[in-house]
């Protein structure tokens, strides 16, 4: 171990001299913490797709066969020489003789596929090797290796990379900071694309961004709410985005190059990692480890149970942490610690989304060492929870909001102010699920019951009874009604002041309706507000049999605490509520 980072740095030297197969190699295992030591990680993570360029004269040759025409009859200009060299790949600037178009045109390397064969082939022996001989590797070689390999053999069709390009833009390109190359199809083939020239900076060249005035972290910012929806909403991203592969654009937008190598999230994972996150945050400890089945991180034989102290162990102090110590990548080093002592088998796609992720978190914390890029997802995450209609993000928000059948204000308000953060929040968007949520009927088809109901009901007789009494309270204290007690009769102006309880219990109804009404203050002035957004709120109330079930059984609950609360303060003897709320405090 105390050569750990000189072996490190070894390894990536030789990945980097054997050639493409094995320096994407090194890229994927940079992204596995289950398989390598954080200092191997840190290492192989600096591996760039940058190799010697191949003859310009073959690569020219290459574009006339594969499009069928000379160059001539095809662009006005060219470079000369290569503007940039990948590891399949290397591309020229050039303009199209028709419409004048300014495009970049990559041309892959000569007799690649055989080469990519041959270094496999040389891999996958090794991957046998390490499956058979390493007994502390949880995670098949041999399978990451195929799987790999197989998504790097895609990557040689850029016919197949146009394709993935204009389903890139379809679903992303609609943010107006995001910005996606269109594909010309006339000059394109297996292997030869052309698409538009994208003029940018990189995102590590810090100097020349600040040098143009663009704003790192709002690139970033941009790159993890596209990542996030790629990641969480649609399941479709883009598996190779190294710096090279994202560009600021002197408008301040965020291109993203190079769709070869694309991946995609299965549905129940999506929804998986956001109860994971849910569980996170509720510090629900055996829950989280039961989601490592879901996220088919652990095969349903494995037992959990002594995975829980080591998740409890780790995250307690994480979630204790200051905002300068929790990062991303502070995360992903101790859960990987955590990973590399248990059964665990992480997936390739999860492996990318780390990839993504950590790339994006490294170019802001090189600008801004306090950033973390969980909190600017988390504004995502909590519009998602808001939201979504989807019956397993509806469970997600209803465990994030009750707890042991209390309803959790101060978790629906946090909500509310992140989620208001979100790009894409309206607040119209977040009456239907609460309309569901509270007047959802049984699916008798399912034999689903919405058990939140009951829960639902207490809290909705609780708040109405807080508001209605609360603004007595406050109405009869205020100043403005002394004039009047003042031409009351002195006996009446003798009597002890109205109550509505102890004052314990007045404290907390009072702390009550202050949350609620701080929270229908958020929601009718966040974004997308529109008091019409509440016609299916009461419609469902009168034409539901289920909502008219709801009211009538909160008007019943207030009328009885009222009530009870009335017959309490005319029964109860004068001073023997403050012995009873004492003696209550001592036991």
């Amino acid at each position: 171990e105390a050569n750990a980072k000189v072996r490190a740095d070894q390894l990536r030297t030789k990945l980097t001299t054997l050639g493409p197969a094995f320096v994407k190699v090194g890229q994927a295992l940079s992204t596995r913490p289950d398989l390598l030591p954080a200092q191997y990680l840190d290492e192989l993570t600096s591996l760039q797709d940058a190799l010697p360029t191949f003859s310009d004269a073959a690569a020219f040759e290459c574009v006339e066969t594969e499009l069928g025409r000379p160059l001539e009859e095809m662009f006005a200009l060219i470079t000369p020489s290569p503007i940039a060299a990948a590891s399949l790949g290397q591309v020229y600037r050039a303009t199209l003789l028709d419409g004048g178009h300014e495009v970049a045109l990559k041309v892959q390397r000569p007799n690649i596929p055989d080469g990519l064969e041959l270094d496999f082939h040389l891999i996958r022996v090794g991957a046998v090797f390490a499956d058979r001989f390493v007994s502390s590797l949880s995670t098949s070689i041999v399978d990451l290796v195929d799987e790999f390999a197989a998504r790097v053999f895609q990557e040689l069709n850029y016919v197949q990379e146009g394709m993935n390009a204009e389903r890139f833009d379809r679903l992303y390109g609609d943010r107006p900071d995001v910005v996606v190359p269109g594909i010309f199809w006339e000059y394109t083939s297996p292997r030869v694309i052309c698409m538009d020239w994208i003029q940018g900076t990189k995102l590590d060249d810090q100097e020349s961004l600040r040098e143009q005035g663009l704003d790192v972290l709002q690139l970033v910012d941009t790159g993890i709410q596209c990542s996030l929806r790629q990641l969480l909403e649609f399941g479709y991203f883009h598996a190779d985005p190294h710096p090279g592969n994202l560009l600021a654009t002197p408008e301040g937008k965020l291109a993203f190059l190079d769709f070869g190598m694309m991946s995609e999230t299965p549905e129940s994972a999506r929804y998986a990692i956001i109860e994971h996150v849910v569980h996170l945050v509720n510090r629900d400890y055996d829950a989280m480890a039961r989601d490592y089945y879901k996220l088919e991180f652990l095969d349903e034989s494995v037992d959990v149970t002594p995975i829980v102290p080591a998740l409890a162990a780790f995250f307690d102090d994480v979630l204790d942490a200051s905002v300068e110590e929790l990062n991303f990548k502070t995360i992903t080093d101790g859960l990987g610690a955590v990973l590399y002592e248990y059964p665990f088998n992480v997936p390739g796609y999860y492996a990318l989304i780390l990839r993504s992720l950590t790339v994006l978190e490294g170019l802001a914390l090189s600008t801004d060492p306090s950033f973390k890029v969980l909190g600017k997802a988390y504004p995502y995450m909590a519009r998602r929870l808001l939201t979504d209609p989807r019956p397993q993000l509806r469970d997600a928000f209803a465990e994030l909001l009750f707890k042991d059948g209390k309803f959790r204000w101060n978790r629906l308000e946090n909500l509310l102010r992140e989620g208001s953060k979100s790009d894409d929040y309206s607040a119209r968007d977040v009456i239907p699920p609460l309309v569901e949520l509270i007047v959802g009927l049984d699916d008798p088809s399912t034999g689903a019951k919405n058990t939140l109901r009951p829960l639902v009901e207490k809290e909705a007789v609780k708040v109405v009874e807080a508001l209605l009494l609360g603004q007595s309270l406050v109405a009869i204290r205020s100043d403005q009604l002394a004039p009047i007690v003042a031409l009351l009769p002195a006996q009446l102006r003798r009597l002890p002041p109205i109550k509505v309880g102890s004052a314990k219990e007045e404290q907390q109804m009072m702390e009550l309706r202050e949350q609620v009404m701080r929270v229908s203050q958020l929601l009718s002035s966040s974004k997308g507000f529109d008091p019409s957004a509440l016609t299916p709120f009461t419609e469902a109330l009168r034409q539901s049999p289920a909502a008219r079930s709801f009211v009538e059984a909160v008007v019943s609950g207030v009328v009885q605490r009222v009530t009870a609360r009335v017959i309490k303060e005319l029964l109860l003897p004068p001073g023997q509520e403050q012995q009873s709320e004492e003696a209550g405090m001592g036991a």
